[in-house]
């Protein structure tokens, strides 16, 4: 019998974490039978239509709003189930929230109750440790997706991630930087951890040629520090200075918007830049169809946050849309320069604006990188392949030392 796994995130669904969801339609689309757990209600206001196809019941282990008396209602309520007795909780219930530890019990008492056989938590934030504790209340094994933020982040404490890895059964991570990093900074865990990039659904991306397109380049994200989109307005400002012929579209929406907008302004760039809101999946694929260039400029925030491998560049490149981009974390590992796309350095509007008009004139050029790219992702970052190698973590007791290799994981 296949296992029953439970999916553990911080809210869901959220707008912007379509990598969960693309793993959780291959696992289903393979037979496994997944419970999806949130911890916390959604915020967002607008979802992906991909959401719709998720077939997992969903439950939410709290309302957001918890006190310390619920917990221990709750700990009560769950004592004739659980294996740890409660004087041995006091360890694992000090270094935790009472938020989280709430959620780590109720995920413990809906894994017993539904017979689930593993538990996956995506982040290894605070859904790692709700994972965390509902392992060790329940004995069912946990597993981890590390990305970006709960890693480099400055608040990330070294002593609390380490010991999550310590208990998990294998900790999964998004590129071969982030496993590098991992294992250089926690060694002694170092072999619980394994790279395996977030698939795609490569059909839902159909692939189209770049060649003839509009001087169009278009930017999808939060407009957050880490994006770098700061850098792409500034770059834009260079185009407009050269005479060069151009639209830029910005995607997203955040805390940046202000900012952003007061640039454009200021720079006198308000025909040209266009911030164009939060939209939906299949409008953003529109948008990217019809540019000539994906401009994804990542730096690393001044807080420590960057992103690991940004899901809009492996859906450019899908699509045909060749990419320039940053050496920031993974991002190397699928843009290669002058193979598969365009690399500058981080924080370079002027090296930026010179390779936005080196693509926006070069339909040739366009053609060559965006052929290379899409091979690239048929062959690493296919979803139903990735979470077929996935599966091999869930359904064994024991995973041999060969399969933690980075030249075993998928490439």
């Amino acid at each position: 019998m296949k296992p029953r796994v439970a999916y553990v995130v911080k809210r869901y669904p959220r707008f912007s974490e379509t990598f969960i969801v693309n793993e959780i339609l291959a696992h289903e689309k393979a037979s496994l039978a997944i419970d999806l757990f949130s911890l916390r209600p959604p915020v967002d206001t607008h979802f992906q239509d991909i959401i719709s196809r998720v077939r997992a019941p969903l439950t939410y282990l709290s309302d957001g709003q918890v006190k310390a008396a619920d917990l221990w209602q709750a700990l009560r309520r769950a004592k004739p189930l659980l294996k740890q007795r409660p004087a041995s909780l006091d360890p694992l219930l000090s270094e935790m929230n009472t938020l989280d530890a709430y959620c780590g019990v109720q995920l413990a008492v809906h894994c017993v109750h539904r017979q689930i056989d593993h538990i996956h938590a995506h982040f290894a934030s605070s859904a790692a440790s709700v994972a965390a504790l509902a392992s060790s209340l329940s004995g069912i094994p946990f597993s981890i997706t590390a990305h970006a933020k709960d890693i480099f982040h400055e608040t990330v404490q070294h002593d609390d991630l380490a010991r999550k890895i310590q208990a998990a059964k294998v900790v999964f991570t998004v590129s071969d930087f982030n496993l590098q990093f991992l294992r250089t900074n926690y060694p002694n865990v170092s072999d619980r951890v394994v790279r395996l990039y977030n698939g795609m659904h490569v059909d839902d991306f159909p692939y189209s040629s770049p060649e003839g397109r509009a001087p169009s380049i278009v930017a999808v994200g939060r407009f957050v520090e880490k994006k770098g989109f700061e850098d792409l307005i500034l770059a834009c400002h260079e185009l407009s200075r050269g005479g060069i012929d151009y639209t830029c579209k910005l995607i997203g929406g955040g805390e940046l918007e202000g900012k952003l907008s007061a640039m454009i302004d200021r720079l006198g760039l308000h025909e040209r830049v266009l911030l164009l809101g939060s939209q939906p999946q299949i409008k953003v694929k529109e948008f990217i169809q019809q540019a000539a260039v994906m401009a994804a400029p990542c730096v690393h925030g001044q807080d420590g946050n960057r992103d690991g491998l940004p899901t809009v560049l492996l859906e450019s490149m899908a699509l045909g849309t060749p990419c320039i981009s940053t050496p920031v974390t993974g991002i190397p590992e699928v843009i290669k320069h002058q193979v598969t796309g365009l690399m500058v350095p981080e924080r370079s509007p002027s090296d930026l604006a010179d390779a936005l008009k080196l693509l926006i004139a070069n339909s040739e050029l366009r053609v060559r990188y965006a052929l290379a790219a899409r091979h690239l992702i048929e062959t690493d970052f296919n979803a139903t392949q990735n979470a077929d190698y996935q599966r091999r973590y869930f359904d064994c007791d024991s995973v041999a030392t060969e399969h933690r290799d980075p030249q075993f994981a998928l490439a």
